[in-house]
């Protein structure tokens, strides 16, 4: 691995057939500049227009929610599991995690990021050779990891963590649909295999945490919501593993993804947005109503089924190759009591216990007629009525169940 530190980087925008040059970032004296290539400035094509809108010249960004790195490149950075894996690699050959700069993160990053957005030159990694993958095997590696600080699986966790974020270990691997065998993927969209992320348990989740967040995923569907293809994938050890196929990939790109929070410059590690930005920044990124709905949706989603982990970073929008925005397909929905029982994303204000009144407010200020709103919240209410169905039916176990319904229950706002 490269000692030598980033002072300036080459970005890509894969988002068409052939990869376009977007600009270069530049550290200086500490702080971090861009420049959009000419060629990238005559195509319309707004990465992120709130904060690093489309203009020629040197642009800095003036605040340091992400070290003085604009949201659109902040957005590619693992954090959390991918955060923590390439931490302890360099502290293993005796770097100080703390030394590297957001740059030199993006160069690990470099093609094997999320989105449609690559960064050069990358650091090199020699690649292992391809093999196959045992789910279960890599379950066990993460959790030994965890709790007993054993490094030697860390080369691989890595390579399959792609740049993927969120505190629960996940890798990123190609099915192919012939033999439905997992292996490592290439991050190619050419080749006819489909590249999905799988999560593992953490060390403090329940055993049948990947059956708890399948359930969700049911439950979801049934409510309306817009989500990409997942299964429960079969284990030896355990309930099962939740995956979900990348929905960032089309059959000959990638598309451009960017959270709520790197849109906004928030920090998701601190709760400091209410759905009324939420709303409002899908409306003017998308300026398409029905948008608006499927966010409004999302959200009374996460108000009935006590996702209350709803934080900056679970809202995404993608960008097709035309420049049109959309909110994402829904992901990260699962059962969470959120930070002292609260959501990370107030409703209205509302972060304890918010209801149908300031659902409506909710609806209001987002352009949504009441009759639509009230059609979504009872939708979504009968959906979330049914959590034993589903959770019988992907394998949770009673008392997960029970605990749960308690819960929901709370929340019913009959």
């Amino acid at each position: 691995m490269p000692l030598d530190k980033a002072k300036t980087l080459q970005v890509k925008y894969c988002g068409s057939k052939h990869p376009l040059d977007v600009g270069r970032l530049a550290l200086i004296n500490r702080k971090i500049y861009f420049e959009y290539a000419p060629g990238f400035l005559g195509l319309g094509l707004q990465l992120s227009p709130f904060k690093l809108p489309l203009q020629p010249g040197v642009l800095v960004c003036e605040d340091w929610i992400f070290e003085g790195l604009f949201g659109v490149f902040n957005d590619s950075l693992p954090d959390g599991w991918g955060k923590l894996l390439l931490d302890r690699k360099l502290m293993g050959i005796g770097i100080n995690p703390n030394s590297l700069t957001p740059l030199d993160r993006l160069r690990y990053v470099g093609t094997r990021g999320m989105g449609a957005l690559r960064y050069e030159p990358e650091f090199s990694e020699t690649l292992p050779e391809e093999k196959l993958i045992d789910l279960d095997v890599l379950a066990d590696e993460c959790f030994q990891f965890q709790i007993n600080d054993q490094d030697q699986f860390i080369d691989d966790l890595i390579l399959l963590n792609g740049s993927s974020a969120g505190a629960r270990p996940k890798i990123l691997v190609s099915i192919d649909p012939k033999t439905n065998q997992f292996q490592m993927t290439d991050n190619n969209p050419m080749h006819s295999h489909h590249d999905w992320i799988v999560k593992f348990r953490s060390s403090v989740d329940p055993q049948d945490i990947g059956s708890i967040e399948f359930a969700y995923h049911l439950m979801a569907k049934e409510a309306g919501l817009v989500l990409p293809e997942a299964k429960l994938f079969k284990s030896r050890t355990c309930p099962g593993y939740f995956g979900v196929k990348r929905f960032d990939r089309t059959k000959i790109s990638f598309l451009h993804m960017h959270t709520l929070g790197g849109l906004l410059h928030a920090d998701h590690r601190i709760p400091s947005l209410d759905y009324e930005a939420v709303l409002k920044a899908t409306y003017i990124l998308t300026k398409n109503a029905k948008e608006n709905e499927k966010q409004f949706r999302n959200c009374v989603f996460n108000v009935f089924a006590c996702n209350r982990d709803d934080h900056a970073k679970n809202f995404s929008f993608l960008m097709d190759e035309n420049g049109v925005w959309s909110v994402s397909p829904a992901y990260d929905l699962t059962f969470s009591t959120g930070p002292s029982g609260e959501h990370c994303t107030t409703i209205m204000g509302n972060g304890r216990n918010p209801g149908t009144s300031d659902l409506l407010k909710l609806a209001a200020i987002g352009k949504i007629n009441e009759h639509k709103a009230l059609d979504i919240i009872h939708q979504v209410k009968e959906a979330v009525s049914k959590w034993r169905h589903f959770a019988e039916e992907a394998n949770v176990s009673r008392q997960s169940i029970k605990n749960i319904q308690a819960e929901l229950s709370k929340g019913r706002d009959e």
